[in-house]
């Protein structure tokens, strides 16, 4: 969105301050109207609507915390920061918790406002868009535990859903940690069999001698330790869905018999010699490429185009980082199950939104759920963030650190490397050295020290 297409009210009681922002605003393209208390806010908003707001939280006659209230409950896409003095931070953390986008504290510079702005504006066009999507797919039921609006989500959860009515085998194909048996649960509570069992396996937790009778179970006496009759999954999922996770894990040995079930719905308990029918749906998943492994002959090929007749792609985290404090603000909530609620610092959270997630949401769920435990007051700060040493280098290059800084592991001395991190840390929290200095271990005059040796420059 440009500039002179957004509408901004700033709200302050400070005349000078309000004459120097609001001008700052109009030399930037924005259309900007002003208020110098809550109530004259609160009757603008009334009038017009407004993409961004500007909110003091120390206001005459009706407060800023106020003011955003009514923002919330009458113009929900309207972004709002708060604008707040160093003392009033804990209640800025407060406003981010009723809907506040973020906070600035005061004084400030342009450099650092307009920055937000645009962060702000840009989610509300996220926003915008992804109602336009998700308008396609409200007759449909979706998992509360499906969390993203980003449009990669938004556009799987579109195909999904067009799929899910349908008896069509699923391979669904992504990385460790994406969430793929979620969108397997999604198919399945939005398909005709929805009343009937979700059954799961993981192929790759049960060893090879033991997968064909947990698949089709086991005739008694049929091996050593086959006591008594067992029913297999593909048995107790009659009627219903069975989701096969890691498929690629499954040996050959047992492959054609998998096969063979999908095309007749027949199957024999090992140890046995009478054919039974099972009428299941087929979902798979794998962070595989099957076509590589058909190509080295560890998958069966005629197997592959029988479980792929769709296939969905989880994107990673990294392809959607707009997602991420959405799911931060989920694993706060339904994850970590505080005495009370734990608020992200902007710093913080926009530290785990430069990270490139190897791990994926399960990664970002584990350091959420540390960060939660070591946090002091509620209040997650950038020194609570533990992220791998090993993948600083491309959060480095996020941050405009240097691109081609020197890897763990590589042909480069120790010193390199201290430097590197140093300025990759002074960098992310935009060189607060006493931050910094926590992050690293060390005491501030060490880094002092550091900063001098190795010549770092705040650029």
């Amino acid at each position: 969105m440009k500039p002179e297409t957004i509408s901004i009210l700033a709200v302050d009681d400070e005349e000078t301050f309000l004459q120097v922002l609001e001008t700052k605003l109009i030399q930037e393209g924005y259309k900007v109207e002003t208020a110098k208390d809550g109530v004259v806010a609160i009757n603008t908003l009334q009038q017009r609507t407004f993409d961004l707001v500007l909110l003091d939280i120390k206001l005459p006659r009706v407060d800023g915390v106020e003011v955003l209230k009514f923002i919330r409950e009458h113009s929900y896409d309207t972004q709002v920061i708060m604008l707040t003095g160093v003392h009033d931070v804990k209640t800025a953390v407060e406003c981010m918790q009723l809907g506040a986008y973020n906070y600035i504290t005061k004084p400030y510079g342009s450099e650092e406002l307009i920055p937000v702005i645009e962060r702000a504006v840009e989610r509300k066009r996220l926003s915008i868009e992804n109602k336009v999507l998700k308008s396609e797919l409200a007759r449909h039921t979706f998992t509360d535990k499906i969390v993203g609006e980003s449009k990669v989500m938004l556009e799987l959860l579109n195909i999904s859903a067009k799929v899910a009515p349908t008896d069509s085998p699923v391979l669904i194909q992504g990385a460790s940690g994406t969430g793929k048996e979620l969108i397997a649960n999604f198919l399945h509570k939005n398909s005709y069999r929805k009343d009937m069992q979700f059954v799961a396996l993981n192929c790759a937790s049960i060893p090879e001698n033991l997968l064909e009778s947990e698949l089709f179970g086991h005739e008694k006496g049929s091996f050593t330790d086959a006591h008594a009759m067992k029913q297999g999954l593909v048995e107790i999922a009659n009627g219903g869905t069975l989701f096969l996770d890691e498929i690629g894990e499954i040996s050959l040995m047992i492959q054609p018999k998998l096969l063979r079930f999908l095309q007749t719905g027949e199957f024999r308990r090992v140890g046995g010699n009478k054919n039974l029918k099972s009428d299941v749906r087929i979902i798979s998943a794998t962070n595989k490429n099957l076509h590589d492994e058909v190509g080295t002959g560890d998958f069966r090929e005629d197997l592959l185009y029988r479980i792929n007749v769709i296939t969905l792609s989880v994107p990673s985290l990294r392809e959607r980082p707009e997602d991420i404090p959405m799911l931060v603000d989920y694993f706060l909530k339904s994850r970590v199950h505080p005495r009370e609620l734990k608020m992200m610092e902007p710093k913080a959270l926009e530290l785990l939104m430069k990270y490139d997630w190897p791990g994926n949401v399960r990664e970002l769920e584990n350091v959420i759920e540390r960060a939660s435990i070591l946090c002091k007051d509620n209040l997650i700060c950038i020194e609570d963030i533990s992220l791998p040493i090993g993948r600083r280098p491309a959060l480095l290059k996020e941050t405009g650190g240097t691109a081609t800084g020197p890897q763990i592991g590589s042909a480069v001395s120790i010193r390199e490397i201290e430097k590197a991190h140093i300025a990759g840390v002074l960098k992310t929290v935009g060189w607060n050295k006493n931050t910094a200095a926590q992050i690293l271990s060390i005491s501030l005059k060490t880094l002092y020290t550091k900063i001098q040796q190795y010549n770092l420059t705040k650029e």
